[in-house]
């Protein structure tokens, strides 16, 4: 493997490392408002890059389409994924979040030009889905009531964060930077709505502190790694390597007890991991 790549590699892993944290955090946070929680957690993610910005405005001198992509991918997956974490059982929830990497993959030969669609690919979507369906149809509820919007809106997330991985591509380049805005403006939008769809909230010490982890970590730093790693290497690899994440991020889950151990939440990230397996080799 050269140098890019093999950079591209160590800023994904950075990236997933910190996004092992969010399900737990987004769970921690389940008092907090949806819009409040991710208008602050994206406002604050944002941070890190304004004093790049303060030397070098030019940085956030971007097209209004890039920005309205950017704006889309983080406010709608984040939006979207705390919804999910508290209307359906959080670890079932995250492992059908956790089919983004597969859809990258699948995705990749539909959304970008040069990439084609191989039987291993629907192979894989095929096998992921159905591992999704055995996280949600294990969590012992049954496939009735308001509960399974939860899921939907976690498959939605996850839709939405693939696209917007994949078309950064398909938009003029821009620099790492500019996701600061993405994520500023996004944030900025959620309190907007949180002012006027949600009651006033005060925050406690405990809630200001877990916001702020999540919003320099898996809202904010990670962002600009998932950025690097995206524009120095091949999407579908990028894609299988993500799938460390719906591991790490169960598991961070259950240690925290946000929900207990079970045969369907190990198959189900077992079918999940092959698929990208599979699709790893579709190459």
């Amino acid at each position: 493997m050269q140098g890019p790549d093999r950079s591209a590699t160590y800023y994904a892993l950075g990236a997933i490392a910190s996004w092992a944290l969010l399900a737990a955090l987004g769970v921690a946070l389940r008092s907090v408002p949806p819009f409040l929680l991710t208008g602050i957690a994206l406002v604050l993610g944002s941070m890190p890059t304004w004093p790049l910005v303060a030397r070098r405005p030019v940085l956030w001198k971007i097209p209004g389409r890039t920005l309205a992509l950017g704006v889309a991918g983080l406010f709608g997956f984040h939006f979207l994924l705390f919804l999910a974490l508290r209307t359906a059982p959080p670890v079932q929830a995250n492992l059908v979040n956790y089919l983004w990497p597969l859809f990258i993959v699948v995705l990749s030969p539909v959304l970008l030009p040069g990439m084609t669609l191989r039987p291993l690919h629907v192979l894989a979507a095929l096998l992921g889905f159905a591992g999704a369906a055995v996280a949600i149809l294990g969590g012992g509820q049954g496939i009735e009531g308001t509960w399974s919007w939860g899921y939907l809106l976690a498959l939605a997330s996850a839709l939405i964060w693939a696209c917007y991985s994949l078309l950064t591509r398909r938009v003029p380049p821009f620099p790492t930077a500019a996701v600061g805005l993405f994520g500023l403006v996004s944030g900025l939008l959620s309190l907007l709505c949180h002012a006027v769809l949600e009651p006033a909230t005060v925050l406690g010490a405990d809630e200001w502190l877990l916001l702020a982890i999540a919003g320099l970590g898996p809202l904010g730093t990670a962002f600009l790694l998932w950025d690097k790693a995206l524009k120095l290497g091949d999407p579908r690899q990028i894609g299988i390597l993500s799938y460390l994440t719906p591991l790490s991020s169960t598991a961070v889950l259950m240690i925290t007890g946000a929900g207990p151990f079970s045969w369907s939440i190990a198959l189900a990230a077992a079918m999940i991991i092959g698929a990208a397996i599979i699709g790893a080799r579709a190459r």
